[in-house]
C-alpha cells in the first residue's frame, strides 16, 4: 500500500477510536459499517446483523462508485440506496481488495470531509 494511503488510513482508524471510545478498536469492516451508516442516513442505533450487512454492501457500493464499479441508482421508500453494478470488481488477492478498500475508505472521508487527515 502507498506510504500516504497506509498512514492516512492508521489516522483514520485512530480518530475513529477516539470518536467512538467504549466500542472496541476500529478496522476496516467498522469504517465500512460508519460510511454505510452515514449514506443511509439513519443514525447510530441498534441494527440487526442483516441491516448491519446491508450497510457494508452501501459502504462498499459507495466507495467503490468512484472508481466505476458501481453507480448509484435510487433511494427505495425506506431510506436504503440501491447500486447497480457496472462492471466487475478485476480479481484480486484478499490483500489487493484489503488495499483497494481501505483506499476508497480513506478517500471517502477525505472528500467527504468527515476527517481532517492533515
Amino acid at each position: 500500500m502507498d506510504h500516504e494511503i497506509a498512514s492516512r488510513y492508521f489516522k483514520l482508524l485512530n480518530l475513529l477510536n477516539e470518536k467512538f471510545a467504549g466500542d472496541g478498536e476500529h478496522d476496516l469492516n467498522s469504517a465500512l459499517f460508519i460510511i454505510g451508516v452515514q449514506e443511509v442516513g439513519k443514525g447510530y442505533k441498534l441494527y440487526s446483523k442483516d441491516e448491519k450487512m446491508n450497510l457494508i454492501h452501501v459502504a462498499i457500493c459507495t466507495i467503490l462508485e468512484p472508481y466505476g464499479f458501481y453507480k448509484f441508482i435510487e433511494t427505495d421508500k425506506d431510506g436504503w440506496p440501491h447500486f447497480e453494478r457496472v462492471k466487475k470488481v478485476p480479481s484480486l488477492s484478499l490483500e489487493e481488495q484489503e488495499e483497494l478498500l481501505k483506499t476508497a475508505v480513506v478517500n471517502y472521508f477525505s472528500e467527504n470531509r468527515i476527517f481532517d487527515f492533515s
